[in-house]
């Protein structure tokens, strides 16, 4: 079944196609996870360096219909030496307030889509970013959603309703509890000739802020040079590092295998504080080793600033072996 690329075989019997994907990765992750910087004043830094393996399964089965295309997707992920609950690193990795470690086995996302009509369990907008390791753009972007996307080529368009359950940020001083309550993320787009340019908003209904986004792409010289900003009312779902931020990058081909990206970040007012900020400048290296086998490395180092009190810097990082089919 080639209607759909490579990798698509027909299911016996059926006009669906299927395809069957995924990835198993290692990673070692150093220096100081990112909630020293969220609780500053403690001894956050537990450890140094932290080592797990995550084991990714994706089925994406495609069939045409009067209606356009029928598209059922499932990504299940199991991880070994993964951290517990608790806050969110630079990674994405949950990080266990207890310092314990625990195998995890999850639905990552599930969804049906046809028509431009996507609904299920999937990565919202929100989750994308500009090239390397080094920017933080997003804080949750995993929903139970329903989302409609407009693609023109030239000009693209979409709008999704994000269901907050106990992962909003509490920004009335009251217990989260369980709840459920409703966010609402749009963005708007084009690409023109090697420049693209997103702008992506949230709306957060229990929190009552919101954020917006903007990010510009365009082919220069050998590479490709990204520019990132965010400004947010308050800390919200959708981003609650700080009140604005700005971030870019720049990835080149260095060689056929070797795609080397510096990258900078500045958060200003930190933790939504008029007397904090934080500026962040990176590396990351991404060589392919044979064909399905990536090597990926990262390191950046951190500034923190608060206003009154000495500056505070860190430097963390990871270096990633993948194996993809």
């Amino acid at each position: 079944c080639d209607a759909f690329g490579t990798g698509f075989f027909y299911i016996p019997g059926t006009e669906t196609c299927l395809k069957i994907g995924g990835f198993v990765r290692f990673q070692t992750s150093f220096g100081r996870d990112e909630i020293g910087t969220l609780f500053q004043g403690k001894d956050n830094d537990r450890s140094d360096w932290d080592a797990h393996t995550l084991v990714d399964i994706n089925l994406d089965a495609r069939s045409d219909t009067e209606l356009g295309t029928l598209r059922g997707y499932v990504n299940i992920e199991a991880a070994s030496g993964s951290h517990g609950i608790g806050l969110t690193d630079f990674e994405g990795e949950s990080v266990d307030l207890y310092g314990s470690e625990s195998n995890s086995f999850f639905i990552d996302e599930a969804y049906i889509e046809l028509g431009g009509f996507k609904v299920g369990r999937f990565y919202s907008w929100w989750d994308s970013g500009i090239n390397g390791e080094t920017d933080s753009l997003g804080n949750v972007t995993n929903f139970d959603s329903i989302a409609y996307t407009y693609d023109g080529g030239t000009w693209r368009a979409g709008i999704s309703l994000d269901e907050l359950s106990g992962n909003a940020v509490d920004t009335k001083n009251l217990a989260l509890g369980t709840h459920h309550d409703l966010g609402v993320a749009g963005t708007v787009g084009f690409s023109l000739g090697g420049v693209n340019l997103d702008v992506l908003g949230g709306y957060d209904g229990w929190a009552d802020e919101g954020a917006i986004r903007a990010i510009l792409s365009a082919d220069v010289g050998p590479g490709t040079f990204q520019l990132a900003g965010i400004w947010a009312s308050d800390p919200n779902v959708y981003w609650a590092a700080s009140e604005w931020t700005v971030a870019a990058s720049y990835a080149f081909k260095a060689t056929e295998k070797l795609t080397i990206t510096p990258a900078a970040q500045y958060f200003g007012d930190l933790g939504f504080k008029s007397d904090a900020d934080m500026w962040r400048v990176g590396l990351t290296a991404g060589y392919q080793v044979v064909e399905g086998l990536d090597l990926l490395a990262t390191v950046d180092y951190n500034n923190v600033d608060v206003s009154g009190a000495d500056d505070e810097d860190f430097v963390r990082g990871f270096l990633r072996l993948q194996r993809n089919f």
